[in-house]
């Protein structure tokens, strides 16, 4: 199972392939497979986007449970080094996330996430969130499974 991350944009996102000497974001246009992913974004151009693990893995998310999202909180003195290091990816990728849209000169995108089963079926949303690009680089943000957020790219809006 891996944690999908799309990106709904007006413009298309230049592309990059992941290439694990320099791990980095991957944007890559959509396949047959996963094409109908389209259909939840209200921006033309939809594409993959791949953490530094290649996958979607390595941005923050928690997974739909129960028709609920768990919050997860732990205090920083009872975390291991595993949770560390995965604290540092985190904020990593988000950074990366943030930079590389910002980049792209629009006002707004569209971000939608979820993990993937092996069955390649695409999960539709059940919520939508707005959010501010600032919100992502909170160190309490994760993508929320099968959410679908509006993120503002301008700073102080949608918060």
């Amino acid at each position: 199972m891996c944690f999908v991350l799309y990106a709904g944009t007006v413009s298309a996102l230049p592309r990059a392939a992941w290439n694990k000497e320099a791990p980095g974001l991957s944007v890559e246009s959509l396949t047959e497979r996963n094409a109908a992913i389209r259909q939840y974004f209200s921006n033309p151009e939809v594409q993959y986007i791949g953490s530094t693990s290649g996958c979607g893995c390595d941005f923050p998310n928690v997974m739909l449970q129960n028709g609920e999202w768990p919050r997860v909180e732990t205090e920083e003195a009872k975390k291991d080094e595993w949770d560390k290091a995965q604290d540092i990816s985190d904020q990593h990728n988000r950074d990366l996330l943030v930079s590389f849209l910002r980049a792209n000169g629009t006002n707004m995108v569209e971000l939608y996430g979820f993990w993937l089963d092996g069955k390649e079926a695409m999960k539709s949303p059940q919520a939508f969130e707005n959010i501010s690009s600032e919100r992502i680089l909170e160190l309490d943000f994760c993508f929320k499974e099968q959410v679908l957020y509006r993120v503002h790219l301008e700073s102080g809006t949608a918060d």
